[in-house]
Order: C-alpha cells, then structure tokens, then sequence
C-alpha cells in the first residue's frame, strides 16, 4: 500500500511538466508539417520561451525527467530506423567515406576545440553532432558525458547551432552541387554524407531528384548506424575522467560503461535488420522515438534562459562553422578520388 501511495505521488510530480513537454512538441510538430520549419529547432524556441516553466514547482519534476528519461527512450528506438541491409547495399567504399568522414570530424572538433580553450567533451559533443545526425546525436551524446554544470548550456547550443546549419546546407548545398555539375548519384553521397539533420538530407536530397534522395536517405542513415560505437567510446572516456575526479570509489557516480539506451539502440537494430519486428511495430517505434526526441529537445529548451546563451559568444559559433565546412571538404575530396 506504501508502495503504491509512493508511486502515486511521484506520478503526480511528473505529469504537469509531461504535459507541458508533449504540448510543445505537438505545437513544433504542426509548425514543421504545414510550414517546413525543422521539428527540433521549433521544439528547441517554443521550449525556451516557456522556460520559467522550469522553475515552477509543478512542472520542474516532469520538464527534467522529459530531459532524461524520454530522450533516452527516443534515442534508443532510433535502432529502428535502419539495418545491416541498407548499408550493405551501398557497398565497402561509400561506407569507408562515410566512417572516415565522421572519424575525420570528431578529430577536427577536438583539435579545433583544444585551441579554442574547450574542453574534451565540447569538442566531442560538437563533432559528433555535425559528423553524425545533428540535434539527435548532440542529445545521445551528451546523455552518455558526465555530469558538469555547463552540460545542458552546451547541449542547448550545438542543438541550435546544428540544426541552423543543417537548414543552411539544405539550402546551399543543391545550389553548389548544380554548379559542380554532379550526377544524381554523386550529389544524392554529398548531401547524404554532410548535412547534419535527417529531415535536412530528405528535403535537400529529393529536391534534385528522386533517385538522389533515396541515396542521400541512404548515406545519412548509414552515419546514423555509427551513432552507436562513438556512444560506447564516449562512455569509456567518461568513466575514464570520472576515475580521474576520484569518483571511481562509488560506482553510481560514474557513468557506465554501455548505457542502458545504447543497448536497447543495438539490440533495436538486430532486430530490424534480421525482420524480426513486424512492420507496424517499426513504423510505431519510429515515431515514437520522433516523438520522444521532440517532447526531450523542449524540455532541454525550458531549462535554459536565452540570455545565458548569448554569453557564449563567437568562439563556439566559430568552431561547429569549421567542423561543417570541413567535414564539406572531406567528402568532396574523396568523392572526387572514389570517382
């Protein structure tokens, strides 16, 4: 009876800020689908102009949890989206690029972060966002970093920063890609293996052809898959750090090894790879896990003031314009040598 009466009364704390989070995401989704706008950068302003929510008592329980639990949740069901087959069938070069591209910008975002002053994580937080799935990587990645007090400020603006870019690549990169004269196949690669968020890739992709959108789905998809092992390496060097705070005496205190929603990522992906998951649970879990992302990136909104944003200033800007416009560089490059 305790039990229950507990259980009850923590579900009461929660459900005011679960409202307010799934309201918002609805809000984000409509605007996305009848304005073109990106779902997660809609999520992220809408949240951020309600963010003395966050304080409320009423509602900060449910708004942290959003930020928490449902974004792990979210990031998890992305196993959903894609499978062994559907990289297999570009074959073992497209692949090599896209795993060097992201190697290749992970590398720059450290390097590039370490002389401008930020730490290991910014770097990797940064890099990972632009060289692997925009707004959805930023958030798996920072879930899986150790605790800091500047954690949410950083995740909040490589979101932002990642899905301006995104919109901006949508936006020049077909432009270029006419100018250079590339074939459907060679521009459906470029945008596949360089603009950050999946919904920029289709916009940008299908808007040359329909056969440069179903590769450029492809490729984005494939850089999704590597959203997996730089999770796992992530969480070594977070464990790592945390021994070398002298948190390795309480293991709570140290992030693990293999999170829990990195697990259920790869086990997601088995699954749909080997069929084993009937088509209506796949498209179920794919929303939701849109849904999740949503509600999770307006929770992280109403937790942090714009005005503390704009203290940043220009360095962190400076660093995620060069990881993108590198990671441009690269692709160019070896799809110029592949060809």
């Amino acid at each position: 009876m305790h039990r229950l009466q507990s259980r009850t009364a923590w579900l009461q704390s929660q459900w005011p800020g679960l409202l307010v989070c799934t309201t918002v995401a609805l809000a984000a989704r409509f605007m996305a689908e009848h304005y073109g706008s990106p779902v997660m950068l809609m999520a992220l302003l809408l949240g951020m102009a309600l963010n003395f929510l966050s304080s409320h008592g009423a509602c900060a329980d449910g708004i942290a949890l959003c930020a928490r639990l449902v974004l792990r949740v979210g990031v998890a069901l992305l196993g959903l989206r894609i499978s062994f087959e559907q990289v297999s069938t570009l074959g073992w070069t497209p692949v090599a690029m896209v795993v060097c591209a992201v190697a290749f910008t992970m590398a720059l975002g450290l390097l590039l972060g370490r002389l401008m002053g930020y730490r290991v994580f910014f770097g990797l937080l940064t890099g990972g966002a632009v060289g692997i799935c925009g707004a959805s990587a930023a958030l798996a990645l920072s879930a899986a970093m150790p605790a800091h007090p500047l954690k949410d400020k950083a995740t909040l603006f490589t979101v932002i920063g990642v899905s301006a870019l995104s919109t901006l690549a949508m936006v020049l990169y077909p432009m270029l890609i006419q100018d250079w004269g590339l074939t459907d196949a060679q521009s459906g690669f470029f945008i596949g293996a360089t603009i950050h968020d999946v919904a920029q890739v289709v916009g940008a992709g299908y808007g040359i052809s329909k056969s440069a959108g179903d590769l450029a789905t492809l490729v984005k998809l494939m850089r999704v898959t590597m959203l997996l092992p730089v999770i796992v390496l992530v969480g070594w060097a977070a464990r790592r750090h945390s021994a070398a705070q002298g948190q390795d005496t309480a293991s709570a205190a140290r992030p693990p090894l293999l999170p829990g929603f990195v697990i259920g990522f790869a086990v997601l992906m088995v699954l749909h790879s080997a069929q084993a998951v009937p088509a209506g649970l796949v498209l179920l879990g794919q929303e939701t896990s849109q849904w999740c992302l949503t509600a999770a990136m307006a929770a992280i909104g109403m937790k942090t003031r714009l005005g503390e944003m704009l203290d940043v200033g220009w360095k962190p800007i400076a660093l995620m314009v060069g990881e993108t416009i590198g990671l441009a560089v690269f692709v160019a490059l070896g799809l110029h040598a592949w060809l």
